[in-house]
């Protein structure tokens, strides 16, 4: 990523739901400067509740070299649910970079010996100037007033863009109107036979955990690696909440162990998605979200791969031992912490989209 904004000579774009200000932050500010320093167009989004600990005086020298940079939701009392978690960086509309990794120290690593397990996908070609076009109407939408009953508006910024590549999926807060993310997922999940994902948040909708567990009923194979640590230990008791019923249904759960697990990877057949989203209700139906989908054999080879390889550092879910193993104490607490992120959150995030 720093490379691609060294290289690059007429714009950068950079969205990022965590930044922050340690030698990594830093090294990215620097790289943005010299790229306007050499007469790029540089725009920088970070979200106000995902970056809070970043210093508000930390882009001064990107805005004095004639950079421009935008707080997304900067923090309110009333908003701090919505929030853009997207994380995206486009080069000179040829380059652009999409994944999970925020750009901060603890992203820096191997994800076994040290540093939160990630992915990035570099992308080249068609998909990248939409991504562009994504990014200037998130940025745009940052520097604008809210629409007179937005709370009431389907989300503006939901929609799937089809290209020669693949598909870029964009998802927002709003009212009424499919998700692209759930309705490219669902798609793909009723005729799969073979489904791996990776995800740190596994708090799916009904449909999408009715299409995993039908994949095995038709004789497919569904693995899911999900967190066994977590930065959100609410969000790991609620996805055990849901164990029981895929186990049941023969679908194989792994913990990933050496490090925190933040990688977001769905590979449905020779389907690949990877971006911003997690599989949780947050990511489904509150947060402004980008996933690419890319029908790619190769690319899936390589995903397939990824996968086997932190399947190694994992530790399986057994169904007999998991029933067995559950206290009364445990079973109310990931009931609780289900019913906090899964109706609770959703609750306050509907009512913080802004009135006018």
């Amino acid at each position: 990523m720093l490379a691609a904004i060294d290289a690059s000579g007429r714009s950068v774009r950079l969205e990022m739901y965590i930044f922050t200000a340690d030698g990594i932050g830093q090294a990215f500010r620097a790289a943005l400067v010299r790229a306007r320093q050499r007469g790029a167009r540089v725009q920088v989004l970070i979200d106000a509740f995902g970056s809070f600990s970043l210093p508000e005086n930390f882009w001064v020298p990107l805005v004095q070299a004639g950079g421009e940079f935008r707080w997304f939701n900067r923090l309110r009392l009333e908003r701090w649910s919505h929030r853009d978690h997207r994380k995206l960086l486009v080069c000179d509309e040829t380059t652009a970079f999409v994944g999970g990794l925020n750009i901060a120290e603890d992203f820096a690593g191997d994800g076994v010996t040290r540093g939160w397990r990630d992915l990035e996908l570099m992308l080249t070609g068609a998909l990248t100037g939409d991504l562009a076009a994504s990014f200037d109407a998130q940025f745009a939408a940052a520097g604008a007033a809210p629409k007179t009953f937005s709370r009431l508006r389907p989300a503006s910024g939901s929609r799937c863009i089809s290209t020669p590549d693949g598909d870029l999926l964009l998802s927002g807060p709003g009212r009424g109107g499919a998700n692209p993310i759930k309705r490219a997922l669902v798609a793909d999940l009723r005729r799969a036979r073979s489904v791996r994902i990776i995800t740190p948040y596994f708090l799916p909708t009904w449909r999408i955990r009715r299409e995993l567990r039908r994949v095995t009923q038709r004789g497919g194979r569904a693995q899911l690696i999900l967190a066994g640590k977590s930065d959100v230990p609410l969000a790991r008791l609620a996805s055990q909440r849901l164990y029981h019923g895929f186990l049941s249904a023969g679908v194989e759960i792994y913990e990933y162990q050496p490090q925190i697990l933040h990688a977001k990877l769905f590979l449905i057949d020779h389907v690949v998605y990877t971006g911003s989203a997690n599989l949780d209700t947050r990511s489904l139906t509150i947060n402004h979200e980008l996933l690419v989908r890319l029908p790619d054999e190769k690319l899936a080879y390589e995903a397939s791969r990824i996968f086997q390889e932190d399947l190694e550092y994992c530790q399986k879910v057994e169904a007999d031992a998991w029933t067995s193993s559950r206290s009364f104490w445990q079973r109310w607490k990931e009931r609780w912490a289900y019913f906090i992120l899964a109706r609770v959150d959703p609750y306050f995030a509907r009512r913080q989209l802004p009135r006018a």
